[in-house]
C-alpha cells in the first residue's frame, strides 16, 4: 500500500475540480464497494437485505444485479453466523464485505468478533490473516428507537487486533472503504447513518485513479492509502481544538462557525482512524491551540471520548491553558426520536462548553 499524493488528500476535504459534481455519502460507499469488486475477485458482500433490496439504507443497491448473487448475496438474519462465515471466507482467501443492518443488531456476533476475529492473527503469531471488512450503520440523527441508534464504537476499539475507521465526508467515504477493503486485517467500518444522503461536490472517477495509483506503486511505504492512522485538520484555527469523528464532525464544523461570529477562531480536527490513532495530530492541534473540546455521539463514560481526554492530559497537558472539557451522548440508553435532538451533541452544547474553557492565560 502507499500514500495518497497531496491532490487527491486536498480533495477528500474540500477542494473541488472541474469533474466533481453532487454524490451522497451513500453512492460514495455503494461506488467504493463496486469498484474494488470490480478490480478483485476475492471481494464479496453480503449480509441481512444486501442483495436484490439493496440493503436498509441502499448502500449495496445494484451490486447483486451487476456482481451477480456468488458476489453480493443475502443471509439469514443471524449476525453471529455472518461474521463467522466471513471469518473463514477471509482464512481462505476471500475478502468478505459484510453489512450489519443496524449498529445494535451486530451485538448478537460480539462472540466472533471479539473472541476469533481479533485475536486470530495474534493466535497465530501472524500467519493468518483475516482481510475483511464489517460495515456498521451506526449513530442518532435519523429518529431511530432503541436498537437501530446506537454509538457503539468503544467496544470496538477496546479489543485489540481491530482496526476502527469512520468517515465524516463524501470522499472520505470512498478512500477508506477502498483502504478497508485492501486492508490485510479486520477492519469494523462506522458508517454515520445520518450522513448517508448528504451530498458533496467530488469527482469519484478521480479519486478511483488516485487511489488505484497509489496502491499500485509497490515503491512507496507501505503506510496506508490515506485514513489509517491519519486524522486531518478540516478547519483552521488559533483558540480553541474541536476534536471530532464520524457523525459529530459536521456538528463540530457548524459550533466552529458559530464561534467565529464571537470572535473565537476554532480548529476542527477530524480524527478519520480511531484505531490506529494520529497522537501526533492530536498533540499539534493542542499545542497550536491551548485548548481543547472533544465532541462525539456516544455517551461520555468510559468513551473513545474519554481515552482522548486522557491522551491529551498525559501526553500535552503542558500546552493546556484550560483543563478539556468533553461534549458527548448522555450516560443513558438511547432514548426515543423525539428526545434525540437533547441526546446528541448540538452546537449549543459545544458553545456552552465552550464558555466554561478557561480564557485568560
Amino acid at each position: 500500500m502507499a500514500t495518497i499524493t497531496a491532490p487527491a488528500h486536498a480533495q477528500a476535504h474540500g477542494t473541488e475540480t472541474s469533474a466533481a459534481t453532487p454524490t451522497t455519502f451513500a453512492a460514495a460507499l455503494n461506488t467504493a464497494m463496486s469498484d474494488a469488486m470490480e478490480r478483485e475477485a476475492s471481494v464479496c458482500v453480503f449480509g441481512e437485505d444486501v442483495g436484490t433490496l439493496g440493503g436498509v439504507f441502499r448502500i449495496t443497491d445494484g451490486l447483486t444485479q451487476r456482481f451477480g448473487k456468488g458476489r453480493c448475496f443475502d443471509t439469514p438474519l443471524a449476525e453471529s453466523g455472518i461474521a463467522g462465515m466471513a471469518m473463514g471466507m477471509a482464512m481462505n482467501g476471500m475478502r468478505p464485505v459484510i453489512e450489519m443492518q443496524f449498529d445494535a443488531f451486530a451485538y448478537p456476533a460480539l462472540e466472533q468478533i471479539f473472541s476469533h476475529i481479533a485475536k486470530t492473527a495474534n493466535r497465530s503469531r501472524g500467519r493468518v490473516r483475516l482481510p475483511m471488512v464489517i460495515r456498521i450503520p451506526y449513530g442518532g440523527g435519523v429518529g431511530g428507537v432503541e436498537h437501530h441508534c446506537d454509538s457503539s464504537e468503544a467496544y470496538y476499539a477496546h479489543t485489540p487486533g481491530l482496526k476502527i475507521y469512520t468517515p465524516a465526508t463524501v470522499s472520505d467515504a470512498y478512500l477508506m472503504l477502498r483502504e478497508a477493503i485492501d486492508s490485510p486485517d479486520p477492519v469494523v467500518f462506522f458508517e454515520p447513518k445520518k450522513l448517508y444522503w448528504t451530498k458533496q461536490a467530488v469527482d469519484l472517477s478521480a479519486l478511483r485513479t488516485e487511489y488505484e495509483s497509489a496502491a499500485a506503486d509497490s515503491s512507496a511505504p507501505a503506510a496506508g492509502v490515506g485514513a489509517e492512522g491519519r486524522a486531518v485538520v478540516v478547519r483552521e484555527g488559533t483558540d480553541v481544538s474541536f476534536i471530532s469523528y464520524g457523525p459529530s464532525v459536521s456538528t463540530a464544523l457548524k459550533a466552529a462557525e458559530a464561534a467565529a461570529e464571537d470572535g473565537i477562531s476554532a480548529e476542527v480536527l477530524d480524527l478519520r482512524s480511531i484505531v490506529p490513532f494520529d497522537d501526533a495530530a492530536l498533540a499539534a492541534t493542542v499545542a497550536k491551540t491551548g485548548r481543547a473540546i472533544v465532541i462525539a455521539e456516544a455517551q461520555g463514560f468510559v468513551s473513545v471520548a474519554a481515552e482522548i481526554v486522557a491522551r491529551i492530559q498525559e501526553r500535552s497537558f503542558h500546552s493546556l491553558s484550560s483543563p478539556v472539557k468533553r461534549v458527548t451522548g448522555f450516560d443513558i440508553p438511547y432514548p426515543s426520536p423525539k428526545l434525540e435532538e437533547h441526546h446528541l451533541p448540538s452546537v449549543d452544547r459545544i458553545l456552552d462548553a465552550l464558555d466554561e474553557l478557561q480564557w485568560e492565560d
